[in-house]
């Protein structure tokens, strides 16, 4: 237990950590920390809040969670996820709100990860994750358009509808500096790859338009004209007003970070596995994540997770333990202190490009678009997710996502659930021809059923149903069971009343192959001592043998 709880760092360490492993922790950490540089400015303000407010994030969250998290290579911070949900809350709330709501999410993550509940959020449906990821995609597109043409609207709505409608009434506003500079950022950010990969075409085109911009002095706006510039300083720490009615308020938009935080930093975790060959410790980096939040918060910060992208830089440019992560956060911090006042050059139309390449690396539209090949009920989720995301909100979307795809499996669950009457083709049975079957005999008065599937609330219903096709009642009724994979009250509640239906027109329930699994639950809910142990038996051979007992003894009665 103690060891699954430990962060990665601490395990590196007692491995012994090598000069070589420090050389690419070194280059992977700086590497790392140019690309987050430009990203943390333009997530922020996507996101509705001051740019410095992403680096401090990086910073902050990015160190706790690098010190105590469960991954070895993975990097923090804020990502293109959050954009949705924290624009949101800022608009409705203020940063106050967002605090709050930071807060109770990163106490959420710490308690998940605290009860183990790393592994369950891999049930969280594929479809219901395509779709949010592709529908914030879509919305981060949009927030990006007024500042890619540099249109001049006071305030964009935050309804997708109204943004768009907003854009045509204001396109003769339309800045052809802003486009060219935007345009020429975004062929150099898409193809300074095919130039060399050591130096981030983001870094290169952030350079080059703030000099262009800056030499030739074209009315663009900048981060500096928007927001009055980025402070050279870290903020003091301290803790956000919290009161009882605003907790209440953000408790369901914390809970939307929360879930959104585990998916990505575990998502990221799995990525990085898979690159490096190694294993995390998924609840370790719940509870790394939730301090992270909490943490981001005391500094001024916003929700932070694991970013896929910059853990894959990270890892590609020789990252390979926590020390990496906690580099880049060192070189992002010197940066703001030495360099930050320059960044406040930096045109809002380059900031938007970033962006946009950010919203198409999330989009996922191959795996949007290959989803149109799955089942009906699949294709159903994907789209109410990515519609609710898109034009209602991003919480509802993956309430009701979740819970769409829980209705759908609950069906599919009820449809292989069946029980069929057996009794006249038993012979036939492969079970029954493994053995001699001379003197197999079923006595008249006998019926056995064999029961597929679960027997849960889903499906009791049809069992009921399939039960009752018996016009006339036997002596004896076998229900075999070594088909039945898991039962659940419901379904104990059913067998219950048949117990019971059984009594009063006196006779006999015989369960016949129950499997360890679903007798245990019949014993802890009391049923075997109801139905009585000997009406068990380990396979049919021995059933009909208790229903023959049981015939013999009647008509010795009678």
């Amino acid at each position: 237990m103690y060891r699954k709880l430990e962060p990665k760092l601490i395990a590196v360490l007692r491995e012994g950590y090598t000069r070589k492993l420090f050389y690419g922790d070194l280059l992977g950490g700086l590497t790392v920390g140019v690309v987050a540089i430009p990203l943390a400015i333009a997530l922020a303000i996507a996101s509705g809040v001051k740019p410095e407010q992403g680096i401090y994030t990086a910073i902050f969250a990015g160190l706790t969670i690098a010190v105590l998290g469960g991954t070895r290579a993975q990097i923090s911070g804020p990502t293109g996820a959050f954009i949705v949900i924290v624009y949101g809350i800022v608009e409705k709330y203020g940063y106050d709100g967002l605090a709050v709501a930071t807060l109770i999410a990163g106490v959420m993550l710490a308690i998940m990860g605290l009860m183990r509940m790393g592994a369950f959020l891999k049930f969280v449906p594929y479809p219901v994750t395509i779709g949010f990821t592709s529908g914030i995609a879509l919305i981060i597109f949009s927030s990006q358009i007024s500042d890619f043409l540099g249109l001049k609207i006071e305030k964009v709505p935050a309804d997708f509808v109204a943004k768009w409608i907003e854009y045509a009434r204001n396109i003769a506003t339309l800045n052809w500096y802003s486009v060219a500079v935007g345009t020429g950022s975004l062929l150099i950010i898409v193809f300074w790859s095919r130039v060399t990969r050591k130096i981030p075409g983001q870094l290169v085109a952030i350079l080059l338009a703030t000099f262009v911009v800056q030499f030739f002095n074209l009315p663009v706006e900048t981060i500096e004209t928007r927001f009055g510039g980025v402070p050279s300083s870290i903020p003091a720490p301290h803790l956000p007003v919290v009161t009882w009615e605003l907790v209440q308020q953000m408790f369901s938009p914390a809970l939307t970070i929360a879930i959104l935080c585990a998916l990505e930093s575990l998502l990221s975790a799995v990525v990085a596995d898979g690159m490096m060959g190694t294993r995390h410790r998924s609840n370790m980096e719940l509870i790394a994540q939730g301090a992270g939040n909490i943490v981001s918060v005391i500094f001024g910060g916003i929700p932070a997770t694991g970013a896929i992208a910059r853990t894959a830089t990270n890892i590609k440019s020789g990252g390979k333990t926590p020390v990496s992560a906690i580099i880049h956060c060192v070189f992002l911090l010197l940066v703001l202190l030495f360099v930050g006042r320059w960044a406040a050059m930096i045109p809002m139309a380059t900031l938007a490009a970033v962006l946009l390449v950010v919203a198409y690396n999330m989009s996922e539209w191959r795996e949007f678009t290959h989803l149109f090949k799955s089942p009906r009920g699949d294709i159903a989720v994907l789209l109410a997710t990515f519609l609710l995301t898109v034009f209602i909100e991003l919480t509802v979307a993956i309430q009701v996502g979740i819970l769409l795809a829980g209705f759908l499996f609950l069906q599919k669950m009820s449809d292989e659930t069946h029980v069929d009457l057996i009794t006249e083709n038993l012979k036939e049975d492969e079970e029954i021809q493994t053995r001699d079957i001379s003197d197999l005999k079923i006595p008249a008065g006998v019926e056995v059923f064999e029961i597929y599937g679960s027997l849960f609330f889903g499906a009791v219903s049809q069992f009921k149903e399939s039960i009752r096709i018996v016009a006339n009642k036997p002596k004896v009724l076998i229900l075999r069971m070594r088909h039945v994979l898991t039962i659940d009250a419901s379904g104990i509640h059913i067998l219950e009343e048949l117990a019971g239906e059984a009594k009063d027109n006196d006779y006999i329930l015989v369960f016949s192959g129950v499997s360890r699994n679903v007798y245990r639950v019949m014993r802890k809910s009391g049923f075997v001592e109801t139905a009585g142990r000997k009406c068990f038996a380990k396979d049919i051979f021995e059933a009909l043998k208790i229903a023959e007992t049981h015939l013999q003894t009647s008509d010795s009665e009678t």
